[in-house]
């Protein structure tokens, strides 16, 4: 089943960009040899991002300039960037600027998918939108050994161990990543897991 995913690199201390809204530190950090993003993005058939989040793609890759950048990154999947300001869109690229309701845009994104997963590239405020809605299935943290003191959250909304289970421990390179399922799914995990536990005999 198709699952809508919060994939990102994060902070020890749970920062997903430094103080100027920079993911230069993360540049820092060995991925090794192994590609996860390649990986996890091979699933994928629809993806979000924040106004600042695009702002800072657009600037690092240089995007108006070469857009080739784009499509080498995320080939024709579409991308829908949530936004109220003009932003420039990449040449030929199949982004959309869309502001308002995310679960109206959920719903798009999950047609535009065909039975893919989708993606919420970040920011925080943006992924905190879709969990306020119960929108969000999985969250997959790429942890690097690296503690900023401030910049910007992971998420700005609070998530208790009720809605989280564990599913995924893997290091890759200097990175940690860890896997969780979100709401609901964590939710039917538990219940599974606390089902199965009491068909098991008790010796002793």
């Amino acid at each position: 089943m198709a699952k809508t995913q919060y994939y990102t690199a994060t902070s020890i201390d749970g920062f997903i960009a430094d103080e100027r809204n920079s993911l230069e530190w993360l540049f820092e950090v060995d991925e090794g040899t192994e590609n996860p993003f390649g990986e996890f993005f091979e699933g994928v058939g629809a993806f979000a991002m924040g106004a600042a989040t695009y702002e800072w793609v657009l600037e690092h890759d240089n995007l108006l300039k070469e857009p080739e950048n784009w499509h080498d990154m995320y080939g024709d999947v579409p991308c829908w960037v949530f936004t109220h300001r003009d932003l420039p869109p990449v040449p030929d690229a199949n982004v959309f600027m869309i502001s308002g309701d995310v679960r109206r845009v959920h719903e798009a994104m999950l047609v535009a998918a065909q039975g893919k997963n989708v993606w919420l590239a970040g920011g925080g405020d943006l992924v905190s939108q879709f969990v306020a809605e119960g929108l969000l299935d999985e969250i997959i943290l790429g942890i690097a050994p690296t503690i900023l003191g401030e910049g910007v959250p992971m998420l700005r909304r609070r998530v208790l161990v009720d809605d989280l289970i564990l599913t995924g421990v893997r290091e890759v390179g200097q990175f940690a990543f860890l896997t969780y399922a979100v709401g609901d799914v964590a939710r039917m995990g538990r219940h599974l897991a606390s089902e199965t536990a009491a068909l098991i005999p008790v010796f002793g």
